[in-house]
């Protein structure tokens, strides 16, 4: 599927309006006038569009909308309007400043991630894994109801892992409760069964070894067959889909012919090849490339001139700057093993990632972002958008992936694409992005629920 398809305008009609953070009852329509409108769909743009918004929806949007007297008028003359970014594979509450950790699992910081992802224009997140109950589905529920600044947020309670395996414990300080690891598919049902009960959005797998394409680096032990099994199982029996994380073409194989429903990364090891792809087209499976990933292993070593940019600047912790600015942090990381094998995999994956979009494939958008400190919530949803148009994607195709596309994998009808009915989620930016990827970097306004956020937007030099 290379756009998202046409969004349900009677079931995003049918939803009420949404009115919290921000919001009024009494606030007045806002017309946008003059704008270049990229509706998210995958259609060209539409040159000097007008946007009627009321009541935290989108009313009406076209070359001629007739809008109330009383209507707040925008002249967007010079700016494109683009659906909110979302993100399909991110995490929250797991890293502050330079750490990993259960310590950081906090509302202050998961709050102040998601306020970060709003100043870059990546206004719903879904936070696949690592998530603690019952603060998780609080803020996931207070976040719906647009109770506090910040993304709307979605994701996975806690996941399942291998006994020893992936996500390492030790390695990134997670907590027992933050990951399930069954030993028997009894074991894995239950698990499944506690994030169901919970709400959970989706169930997460993680099936790796963990070597990263490092030559010589040991495997963990790895989830068997019959675990994963029984927990697609039983999900779909609790009407839940499941997403796999995932780095090698033999497991993206194997999890698809057991049904997994989403490839949550791309595969980095192999190309893709016909069975894969007929595999997936003929099951529906969506996949989701995170490129950002590997880039962000050593991306912030090459680059220090970076940290000069307000566009990345902004968004870092004073720590993870100091990181970044250290000459020798930044040799180490060149030297180590894994920087070179990162190169290879984001190679390997932006191959596969066109590979598939050109067979049809459904491909959603993610980035891994705030699963380790270099993936910057925000910064890492840009860099996402670059490299997929310089893995041959065309700007308006990568950023229909972000858009209606992202919304389509996680079965929400409400945004994702600027129509009647629709949640007012919109970014504004300078310039003309379906042209330049990189004009997506000025951001002038960012919308979400029909208010303009306030406080510091990100702006890119």
């Amino acid at each position: 599927m290379r756009t998202a398809g046409k969004l349900l305008l009677a079931t995003a009609l049918a939803l009420p309006p949404t009115l919290g953070w921000g919001a009024g009852a009494n606030a007045r329509p806002v017309l946008m006038e003059h704008a270049c409108v990229i509706d998210g769909t995958g259609a060209a743009a539409q040159a000097d569009a007008s946007i009627l918004i009321d009541n935290g929806r989108i009313m009406a949007v076209g070359p001629h909308v007739d809008a109330p007297r009383d209507a707040r008028r925008i002249d967007m003359t010079g700016r494109t309007v683009l659906p909110g970014l979302i993100s399909d594979h991110s995490h929250v509450g797991q890293v502050s400043g330079t750490t990993n950790g259960a310590r950081n699992y906090t509302r202050a910081n998961i709050l102040a991630a998601l306020r970060q992802y709003e100043r870059y224009g990546v206004l719903t997140v879904t936070a696949l894994g690592l998530n603690r109950s019952p603060l998780f589905d609080e803020l996931r529920r207070e976040q719906h109801a647009g109770r506090n600044p910040g993304a709307d947020l979605f994701g996975v309670d806690q996941g399942i892992g291998a006994p020893d395996g992936v996500p390492p414990q030790k390695r990134f300080n997670l907590a027992a409760d933050e990951v399930f690891r069954p030993t028997t598919p009894d074991e894995a049902r239950t698990a499944v069964n506690r994030m169901a009960d919970e709400g959970t959005d989706l169930i997460k797998l993680w099936v790796d070894d963990f070597r990263n394409g490092v030559p010589g680096a040991k495997p963990l032990p790895k989830m068997t067959p019959e675990i994963y099994r029984a927990a697609i199982t039983q999900a779909h029996l609790r009407g839940k889909r499941v997403a796999a994380h995932i780095h090698d073409l033999s497991d993206a194989r194997a999890l698809v012919q057991a049904g997994v429903d989403i490839l949550a990364h791309g595969v980095r090891d192999m190309p893709v090849d016909t069975g894969l792809i007929e595999d997936m087209e003929q099951r529906g499976t969506w996949y989701i490339a995170t490129l950002d990933l590997d880039e962000a292993n050593y991306i912030f070593a090459e680059h220090p001139e970076w940290l000069d940019d307000p566009f990345l600047s902004v968004g870092l912790d004073p720590a993870l700057r100091a990181q970044f600015a250290d000459p020798k942090w930044r040799a180490q990381v060149l030297a180590a093993p894994l920087t070179a094998a990162s190169h290879k995999a984001l190679a390997m994956n932006m191959r596969n990632l066109l590979t598939l979009y050109r067979a049809g494939i459904h491909v959603g958008f993610g980035t891994d972002s705030g699963a380790m400190p270099t993936r910057i919530p925000g910064f890492a949803e840009h860099r996402e958008l670059y490299l997929s148009v310089a893995a041959g994607l065309t700007p308006l195709q990568a950023i229909s992936l972000a858009t209606g596309n992202a919304a389509a994998l996680l079965h929400l009808p409400d945004r994702g694409t600027i129509a009647p009915g629709l949640r007012a989620d919109l970014l504004v930016v300078e310039g003309r992005p379906d042209h330049d990827i990189g004009d997506i970097h000025h951001i002038a306004q960012v919308w979400q629920r029909g208010v303009m956020a306030d406080g510091p937007l990100v702006h890119g030099g």
